[in-house]
């Protein structure tokens, strides 16, 4: 089994969204004025990813949690996509299926009736069709009240996609403010005494609380 601490291939994406924000916050950008040419900011951000997993550890608790959550959306997901799919399908096309049967021999059975047919066929289609016509509002009925009751079951619970995205920014918050600040912080000013105050999410607007007093710019792109 994978260390639950490295990063996942997939999600090397967010740790490079999440150093780019924490390249862009007050605390580096003024530490790194007095380097124009920008080889500062490209020695950090090649020295942080060459330690992702590392990095990443500070957060090991919120990423456990985004990956359980994760690993939930997709059974889910491909439980919906299974089988078990077969009969809610069955119950909204069988009284539509019904419906355009019942009046097709409605109609021919009618026709036939104009048309002084001899024997039982006229009859027998439309008793054939009033009997389908039943089973279409039966079954439509059914379905109904199934998605009744599914949409109440499921009313009040957040959709799978909104708990991964929620765990994903929390997991990414916590990567900001536990493991990419503290450590571009730490190397590049190892005996500096600069405090690190906790940002907003780094997919949000909001400036950050603590800093907002001093006219930071908020951690967001």
């Amino acid at each position: 089994m994978a260390d639950p601490s490295r990063l996942r291939p997939e999600d090397r994406a967010d740790f490079e969204a999440v150093l780019h924000h924490a390249l862009g916050t007050a605390d580096i950008r003024d530490a790194l004025g007095a380097d124009p040419a920008g080889r500062g900011a490209a020695h950090l951000r090649a020295h942080a990813l060459a330690h992702a997993d590392h990095i990443a550890a500070a957060a090991e608790g919120p990423y456990r949690s985004y990956l359980a959550v994760r690993r939930a959306a997709r059974r889910e997901q491909r439980r919906l996509l299974g089988t078990g799919d077969l009969l809610p399908a069955l119950a909204v096309l069988t009284p539509l299926v019904a419906g355009t049967s019942a009046a097709a021999l409605l109609l021919t059975g009618g026709l036939l009736h104009l048309a002084d047919a001899l024997g039982p066929l006229p009859g027998s289609l439309v008793a054939a069709g009033w009997t389908l016509a039943l089973v279409a509002a039966v079954t439509g009925l059914v379905a109904l009240a199934a998605l009744l009751h599914t949409a109440l079951r499921r009313s009040g619970v957040p959709p799978a996609a909104d708990q991964v995205e929620h765990a994903r920014l929390v997991w990414r918050q916590e990567l900001l403010d536990r493991g990419l600040l503290p450590h571009l912080l730490r190397h590049l000013l190892p005996h500096s005494g600069t405090a690190i105050t906790p940002c907003s999410p780094p997919d949000t607007l909001t400036p950050c609380p603590a800093r907002a007093r001093e006219d930071r710019t908020p951690c967001s792109d």
